[in-house]
């Protein structure tokens, strides 16, 4: 009579013996996962693509250059639903999604300045209190709130505004979308209205020819045009097209108002992160005893 066969343990166990004999079961290590092709960094990747795209065809092509650049910040709130959804949420993508964020804007507002000289000054400000006020959150909130702590949890106690901002996922897609929006809105009355354009206005002589003749910066010689179609020139002829300003002024007209208040959240961030590092900052210094107390050296003589 044949004894049964002991069954083997699953594939995935294997039995280890300790110092006093005792065996037990020790699970085999799992398969490493490669974080770099997680949904959520997938989607980044095509977004840094389509930034790209959008600023190939930023300077000749408002139209295409508008319609990358949308689609590249709508992705922003799909890859945020993908990390949620496939429970892929990772530090790596929070910061690729971040830099993503602030070089497109940053992209977009060097073009702006480029633009409208007159303004440059409010456009490179925008871009240094955008970069300095979400560096400083997030260097804040991982120096003080420990490295496992997100830049989004932001306590009510120190500011109920900016943790509406970052908890509340309508709020937080409204005002980045319309301050994106407003920008946009910005770039296309650069090629279409004359009064933020200047070189838009077809002046005329008194027998009805235009001035912009053919060698001037408005209106190079169609030689050099083609031979360099990023020149000055070439896109002074782009924006006497004369795309039809109504969209443009209604887009601005009515994100401004977002784009107003999703500064002012910068600045408050900024702020509060300077406190937050000042306040690690005294308490590191009175643990260490610090200032120490001098002893003032009297005078002998």
């Amino acid at each position: 009579m044949s004894t049964p066969s002991t069954p083997s343990p699953a594939p995935r166990d294997e039995a280890a013996v300790n110092g006093n004999g005792s065996a037990h079961k020790v699970a085999k290590t799992e398969k490493k996962e490669n974080i770099f092709l997680f949904w959520p960094n997938l989607i980044g990747y095509s977004r840094i693509i389509l930034a790209f795209a959008s600023l190939y065809y930023m300077p000749l092509h408002p139209r295409t250059c508008s319609g990358l650049y949308s689609i590249s910040c709508l992705l922003d709130a799909l890859d945020g639903y993908a990390a949620r959804y496939f429970e892929q949420s990772t530090k790596f993508g929070a910061v690729l999604d971040m830099v993503t964020d602030r070089c497109t804007t940053a992209c977009l507002l060097v073009f702006l300045s480029s633009a409208w000289p007159r303004w440059a000054i409010l456009f490179q400000g925008l871009i240094s209190l955008d970069l300095a006020s979400h560096y400083i959150h997030m260097y804040a909130t991982l120096s003080m709130g420990g490295q496992d702590q997100s830049h989004k949890q932001v306590d009510k106690n120190r500011s109920w505004v900016l943790n509406l901002y970052y908890t509340n996922k309508t709020v937080l897609f409204v005002c980045c979308a319309l301050n994106e929006l407003f920008f946009i809105g910005l770039y296309l009355l650069s090629f279409s209205s004359p009064y933020l354009s200047p070189s838009l206005l077809q002046i005329t002589t008194a027998d009805g020819a235009s001035t912009l003749q053919p060698g001037t910066p408005s209106a190079p010689p169609a030689a050099s045009l083609f031979l360099n179609p990023y020149s000055a020139g070439a896109l002074e002829l782009a924006r006497a097209n004369k795309m039809d300003s109504t969209v443009p002024w209604i887009i601005a007209g009515v994100c401004f108002p977002v784009m107003a208040f999703k500064q002012s959240l910068n600045v408050l961030q900024l702020v509060y992160a300077c406190r937050w590092l000042a306040e690690g900052d005294i308490e590191a210094r009175r643990a260490a005893g610090l200032p120490r107390k001098r002893k003032s050296k009297s005078k002998s003589k």
